[in-house]
């Protein structure tokens, strides 16, 4: 079945890390965005009812209980048998908590990244261990008990021991489900710019190496397991049935529908994508009804293996997908990076480090 994902871009404050269309923005633009938001939705023709519901950000744990009734009373289907809305430590309060359970949000994906005052001061984040623990009993008490908590290994001033406490509180708290992403380091987020220049600036001298960040993302495979927190995706882990369903639909090539800036759309086989920025995104509704700014028909052999490989379950080619990609099979499998068994073709613990190198393997010109 089908997904909704619902894109709010808006932040208290840019993260330093974060490589995302979103960041801080005037409060006219918001008020233009919620607009063109609820003008995109109300225009959506629904060929099927959805059953997963993701707000993504920026930061929607700021949408107002107004705005946020508005925007979910336009999705059909609820209760949905999953509605995430992801959320900054710091932002969470009773009143919301309460209003989010009623609404029919049942997950809250919390984007913690770091337990250390140290690494979070580098990040412009401001939360604090302590605000996690409390917004997380703010949000049981409101009824809202499935939990995602977002780590970052790699960040500036990480070590081994500072990692392991993080992954102490995450274990302490006990969300069911973790994410943990290695840092990405590429133009698209000012820590990233920094680090690429050899620069100072946001700790950028203190981030760790390639070799330190892939030690601390193994050490997070090792101690979540032993937690019973198991690995199903390359980012992804959870306790057996809090998997993300939203989420899975991405790598399953399942339908899902996009609204707002930068949001993706895919009907099985066509993938739409909306303008990137909240002013281009509006300018376009305003102007054009629309926010679509390309369509692509989707390679769905190729997505197969691109996205199907990042779950721990691998994909099961068909006959003719063995052969079509034979070749780069035989060589990864030789090389230790894929393993086959019963039908499935899946990434080894090695292939996942290197995931990017086998993946790419699968496009073809």
């Amino acid at each position: 079945m089908a997904g909704v994902y619902i894109a709010y871009p808006f932040c208290a404050q840019k993260c330093t890390f974060c490589n995302f269309a979103s960041g801080v923005f005037p409060r006219e633009l918001e008020r233009r965005y919620m607009a063109a938001l609820l003008a995109e939705m109300r225009a959506h023709e629904w060929a099927w009812t959805p059953e997963t519901v993701y707000l993504g950000g920026g930061t929607p744990s700021l949408i107002s209980k107004e705005a946020l009734t508005s925007v979910l009373e336009l999705v059909p289907g609820r209760p949905w048998a999953e509605a995430t809305i992801e959320a900054a430590p710091g932002s969470i309060t009773a009143d919301r908590a309460t209003a989010w359970h009623e609404l029919g949000i049942n997950r809250v994906s919390l984007g913690v990244q770091s337990f250390v005052a140290a690494e979070l001061a580098r990040t412009g984040r401001r939360h604090t261990p302590e605000t996690v623990a409390r917004e997380m009993e703010l949000l049981r008490k409101a009824g809202l008990t499935r939990f995602n908590i977002d780590l970052i290994a790699g960040l500036p001033a990480q070590t081994m021991e500072s990692w392991r406490e993080s992954l102490h509180w995450v274990l302490r708290l006990d969300p069911g489900h973790v994410s943990v992403y290695m840092l990405e380091v590429d133009d698209d987020s000012r820590l990233g710019r920094e680090i690429r220049r050899h620069g100072l600036r946001y700790g950028a001298g203190e981030a760790p190496d390639e070799d330190l960040t892939t030690t601390l993302y193994e050490t997070a495979i090792d101690e979540l397991a032993r937690a019973g927190v198991r690995q199903y995706e390359i980012s992804n882990f959870a306790r057996r049935g809090e998997e993300s369903r939203h989420n899975l639909k991405y790598w399953k090539l399942e339908p899902y529908v996009g609204f707002g800036a930068d949001a993706h759309s895919f009907d099985g086989k066509t993938r739409r994508a909306n303008a990137e920025t909240p002013a281009d995104y509006c300018d376009r509704m305003e102007r054009d009804g629309t926010a679509v700014a390309e369509t692509t028909p989707a390679r769905l052999v190729e997505e197969k293996f691109l996205v199907g490989l990042r779950l721990a379950e691998g994909v099961h080619p068909s006959a003719e997908e063995w052969g079509r990609f034979r070749v780069p099979i035989e060589r990864f499998t030789r090389a230790g990076l894929l393993e086959a068994g019963g039908g499935a073709l899946r990434l080894t613990r090695r292939g996942v480090l290197l995931s990017n190198e086998v993946l790419q393997e699968f496009l073809c010109p």
